[in-house]
């Protein structure tokens, strides 16, 4: 495997360009079946300021495109396009309503003697198909969490409520999506859940049983650590795409204050002898503040079915946040808002001080983490559980990993291989470098592990991930 790294050449250094979005667009081909009207078809197109006939020339390919394709297999359309500068990938998300998402490949600018241009090296191989693909679905999946489905705002307000829930939802979300940044961990969507003893975790069901019965209003109920999930009350689907919002956006805003660290709160009250730390971090800025706004966000879960739109209250006090969903019909009030303070702000105070010192303790049993051997990326399909060594940090605008980005690359390769089989599966690479990367796919699971052992062998390779399956894993993998 090739290792792609700046050189000198001329006294001039090589320039890496990453993968970069050059256009997203969102149409629906029978909004202008005739001759002239082929600009209705279009509802949303970044970058605005494109000229009329070159969005209507674009999306008008696509449309060939799809057509196209259908001829040889009309239940799946085209998914992806390659060429030479770009890649363009297309999503159905809802019948007739294309998106389409066209990211230019990286690319090397390696300098030229005696002035000439430099030459320009499109490296169109070092895109995955499988992570842009679920990135334009994820794109799909969030916008539907704050407004629900493209058809049932037609129906509410025709082409011109359509587009401008489409403007005013993408021209913010698309100045998010960091495409150098976009990995494995894309393609499995998955969540994060925090390790819990027996009689903590039923302490925190108390704890949501007890608001719920004194909150009656409170339909769903999430409950958060850490960034990672221990309890929710949604859907699988709904709490996935609700989960990457609180992570990689509304809980990133809010870190801020929390780094003051628990000497320094930002409202300690004393109740009883315990100090309430709880705030908003969505709705009330501050309860004393007469002028304050009683608004929350509003979200989408279950569309496929009920259909619910629901108010979306997000409630933290340190390093514990809990989310109370509550049907969108119902009033929110300054009385409301006062008395979930009351009630949830010292249980949860508390709580997050007991989660804090069981996982210290955990800890310390444990014992000091030793640096291991290997990295690895396990994602389960049944629950959506994900747990990575390989990312220090992952949010919307970064993905710092410990490991090369060609390595990310052959981790992308294998998962697409696969997808395409259902049988359990093992794949075993061995990179230019001193590193091999370790596929296991077994019942629904998946791992993917990367060791740095200079001089191993095949065999040696298979014992070492077997010895991590049967410590790390136990009675996950099956495989001999």
């Amino acid at each position: 495997m090739l290792m792609i790294s700046p050189r000198m050449a001329s006294g001039m250094q090589e320039k890496q360009y990453s993968p970069s979005l050059l256009s997203f667009f969102i149409y629906n081909p029978k909004f202008g079946p005739r001759e002239g009207e082929e600009e209705k078809k279009i509802l949303f197109y970044h970058p605005c300021d494109v000229e009329k006939n070159e969005k209507i020339r674009n999306v008008g390919l696509c449309e060939a495109i799809v057509q196209f394709t259908r001829t040889f297999c009309p239940t799946k359309p085209a998914k992806s396009l390659h060429t030479q500068k770009n890649r363009q990938f297309f999503h159905e998300p809802e019948e007739n309503f294309w998106m389409v998402m066209v990211v230019r490949n990286p690319m090397v600018e390696k300098p030229n003697k005696d002035g000439k241009p430099p030459t320009i090296e499109y490296q169109e191989e070092e895109i995955l198909d499988s992570v842009y693909g679920a990135v334009l679905q994820q794109c799909y999946s969030m916008y539907k969490l704050f407004n629900g489905t493209f058809i049932r705002t037609f129906e509410a307000g025709g082409v011109e409520l359509l587009t401008q829930k489409l403007e005013k939802f993408f021209y913010r979300y698309i100045q998010t999506l960091h495409l150098q940044s976009c990995d494995l961990l894309d393609v499995f969507g998955g969540i994060s859940f925090f390790p819990l003893d027996k009689m903590t975790y039923l302490k925190i069901q108390s704890f949501v049983n007890r608001v719920e019965e004194s909150l009656s209003l409170v339909k769903y109920t999430a409950f958060l650590y850490n960034d990672q999930l221990i309890w929710s009350g949604l859907e699988q689907d709904d709490m996935r795409i609700l989960y990457k919002y609180l992570t990689t956006s509304l809980f990133p805003r809010h870190t801020e204050p929390e780094l003051a660290g628990r000497d320094s709160p930002l409202r300690p009250e004393v109740t009883g002898n315990l100090l309430h730390y709880g705030r908003f971090l969505t709705g009330p800025a501050n309860l004393k503040d007469p002028d304050t706004k009683f608004r929350f966000p509003r979200i989408f879960v279950n569309t496929d079915n009920s259909y619910e739109e629901l108010h979306l209250i997000v409630y933290k006090a340190m390093s514990a946040a809990v989310c109370f969903m509550i049907n969108a019909s119902v009033e929110l009030t300054r009385e409301f808002c006062e008395q979930l303070d009351a009630l949830v702000g010292p249980q949860l105070t508390l709580l997050a001080s007991d989660i804090c010192e069981q996982y210290n303790i955990n800890r310390r049993i444990s014992g000091p983490e030793k640096e291991p051997q290997f990295k690895f990326i396990y994602f389960n399909h049944m629950n959506l559980a994900e747990k990575s060594t390989i990312h220090m940090r992952k949010t919307a605008s970064v993905s710092l990993t410990s490991v090369h980005p060609d390595l990310m690359k052959i981790l992308g390769d294998i998962n697409s291989d696969f997808a395409r089989v259902d049988a359990d599966e093992e794949i075993i690479v061995k990179a230019m470098t001193d590193y091999w990367v370790v596929g296991k796919k077994s019942d629904q699971r998946e791992l993917y592990v990367i060791l740095n052992q200079k001089n191993a062998n095949l065999i040696e390779v298979n014992e070492e991930v077997k010895r991590l399956c049967a410590t790390q894993f136990n009675n996950i993998f099956f495989l001999d």
